[in-house]
């Protein structure tokens, strides 16, 4: 497969989880809502649902079993966005080249749709998937956003401060890869995969979630725009820690790939079925522009 078949696959998850999540979402006209359904609408490649997806097919399962927690993971991923937006964070006015979610309604309304958001995730997956799968996958999640609500505590001390190469990669081993995690490892759960499987998924899925930070680190530097949507060197103005500030450029990328190649390693047991898998991996460990 080539990379543009790749995008052309970015383009079929992103109309298909789009269709899918309109079943879920409110429909009514309150500003809550209508900021629910422009976050969850403002764009993106869908790539942690396509990978629970990818990852659910590798294992044998169904797309019909994993489409709901596909969705109800995106509805916490967006959560995470429009809250890692709002002021007291990293106040970003931007999100994949539109305005941030409190920029259109406001902070109150902006944490209310995150908030709400956060919650019909959890109502999907306990309403529409395979009820012995339920609290496992319901587990998973949370486990997943714990971590991610840690990184981002730890990302905010950092500000300003001199951290060291073993700090930045726990931060975003919990606030970049846990949900990259526990995407891949719901999807083998609701394929009934073996522990195997499931091990060797969220290694790669880990090492994947590493790769694309740095990836995007390195974008933050060197490009005009960042690939999970927010301003061109927002990592600067805030004074984060980066890959690239730490490493410099050429040992950043280095990382990236060496990330990538663990992160295919993983996939051996799967042979032909994890084609896609690998793709993405390779694509996100290279992404320049």
């Amino acid at each position: 497969m080539l990379e543009a078949d790749l995008q052309n696959l970015f383009k079929k998850y992103s109309s298909l989880i789009s269709k899918e999540m309109r079943l879920f979402l409110p429909r009514d006209n309150s500003k809550i809502s209508q900021a629910m359904r422009y976050s969850i609408f403002a764009g993106g490649k869908r790539f942690r649902p396509m990978l629970m997806i990818e990852a659910a097919l590798c294992c044998g399962g169904s797309l019909k079993d994993v489409l709901p927690a596909a969705c109800a993971v995106e509805m916490v991923h967006t959560f995470t966005l429009i809250h890692d937006d709002l002021p007291a964070m990293d106040n970003s006015n931007l999100r994949r080249g539109k305005p941030a979610c409190h920029k259109v309604f406001g902070e109150d309304i902006a944490i209310l749709a995150g908030d709400a958001l956060n919650t019909l995730a959890f109502e999907v997956v306990a309403k529409n998937i395979k009820l012995t799968k339920v609290p496992q996958v319901i587990a998973e999640l949370s486990e997943a956003l714990i971590k991610v609500v840690r990184g981002q505590e730890l990302d905010l001390e950092s500000e300003g401060k001199k951290i060291y190469f073993k700090q930045l990669q726990n931060i975003h081993l919990l606030k970049t890869a846990a949900l990259i995690e526990a995407s891949v490892k719901i999807g083998a759960v609701i394929a009934n995969a073996r522990d195997t499987r499931v091990n060797a998924l969220t290694a790669y899925a880990r090492h994947l979630g590493l790769a694309f930070q740095i990836a995007d680190d390195i974008l933050d530097e060197v490009s005009k725009r960042s690939v999970i949507g927010k301003p061109a060197k927002a990592d600067q103005k805030l004074k984060k820690a980066t890959y690239p500030a730490i490493l410099g450029i050429q040992k950043a990328r280095e990382l990236a790939r060496k990330h990538k190649n663990e992160s295919i390693k993983n996939l051996k047991i799967f042979g032909d079925k994890a084609g896609i898998l690998r793709l993405v991996a390779d694509f996100t460990a290279r992404r320049e522009k």
